[in-house]
């Protein structure tokens, strides 16, 4: 019965275009924890039991919020559902995570520690240091490399389809990742899949976005960049901030330049609004000298 409706609230999200794979992922876990009790409807005691088993408070309080709405479109149609408190685990405060801002040779050691995967001579290590290499010199998300198809690959750059915001953008190259994946290309055709996903595993198939964050995580550990698991560290998202960051540093304290720049980072990130870049201005002590600088230019002309 929980299956049933789960399946309903799922499809009215996706018909609305919503992709929802995340929250059908977390519901489909309470589902699976509640239907063995008997349960036909969220209970409320059964849903603070499910939400508290998560391992930190953040993903807890995420467990919470994403049933509480659930319970909420679900009662609207029958009572018989109990919506949980937001605050029942606690009133809860994001913490955006400090970025950690990569330097040249800790991606050299990822991208070589990558390529000493096994098993040896499959695509296997060949795709994922050709990932990170893509991912650290694009600055692209995760989903959208691993959603990438042998047709949006162009001359012109890589056509990056249908993203966060429902919106599709042509991501230019430089010439160094271009032969990158020229040579990665001339091993993937040779695969014999039909799979058309641009990056596939020995089976041939895309690796799934856990999949690729497990295996940075244990090459980063194995590099010494991260520490034991369950211990906070750079994360594969990281690489993202660190191509804004070091783009950004490239204007110096320049404001009209850095102004400029940020519009064209902000529509080659994929952001929504070029307020969503601003966040990378903080990244690194450098930019925070240089936006010092620019601030004492601009205090010095005003009293000038």
């Amino acid at each position: 019965m929980l299956n049933h409706t789960l399946v309903r609230y799922v499809d009215l999200h996706r018909s609305l275009g919503f992709k929802f794979r995340s929250q059908r992922s977390l519901l489909g876990n309470f589902v699976a924890f509640a239907e063995p009790y008997g349960d036909t409807f969220v209970r409320l005691d059964r849903a603070l039991d499910w939400a508290a088993r998560a391992p930190s408070s953040p993903q807890r309080r995420n467990r919470l919020l994403t049933l509480r709405r659930f319970a909420l479109a679900m009662q609207a149609e029958d009572p018989r559902h109990e919506v949980p408190p937001a605050d029942a685990l606690g009133s809860g405060h994001f913490e955006r995570p400090i970025p950690h801002i990569y330097n040249v040779g800790e991606i050299v050691r990822l991208i070589r520690a990558a390529a000493q995967l096994r098993p040896a001579g499959s695509i296997r290590p060949l795709m994922y240091s050709t990932l990170f290499g893509l991912l650290a010199a694009t600055g692209m998300r995760i989903s959208e490399a691993l959603a990438l198809r042998l047709a949006d690959i162009t001359v012109d750059g890589l056509i990056i389809r249908q993203t966060k915001f429902q919106k599709s953008r042509l991501l230019p190259i430089h010439d160094t990742t271009q032969q990158a994946l020229d040579e990665y290309l001339g091993v993937r055709v040779r695969l014999g899949t039909l799979d058309d996903a641009l990056f596939v595993s020995d089976h041939g198939k895309a690796p799934a976005y856990s999949t690729v964050v497990a295996v940075f995580l244990r090459l980063a550990r194995s590099i010494g960049l991260r520490e034991a698991p369950g211990k906070r560290g750079p994360r594969i998202h990281d690489l993202r901030h660190t191509f804004a960051a070091r783009s950004l540093e490239s204007c110096g304290s320049d404001r009209n330049a850095v102004s400029r720049h940020l519009i064209a980072l902000s529509t080659y990130l994929g952001h929504a609004h070029v307020t969503d870049t601003y966040s990378y201005l903080q990244a690194t002590p450098i930019l925070m000298q240089q936006i010092a600088e620019a601030g004492e230019a601009l205090r010095q002309g005003a009293d000038a």
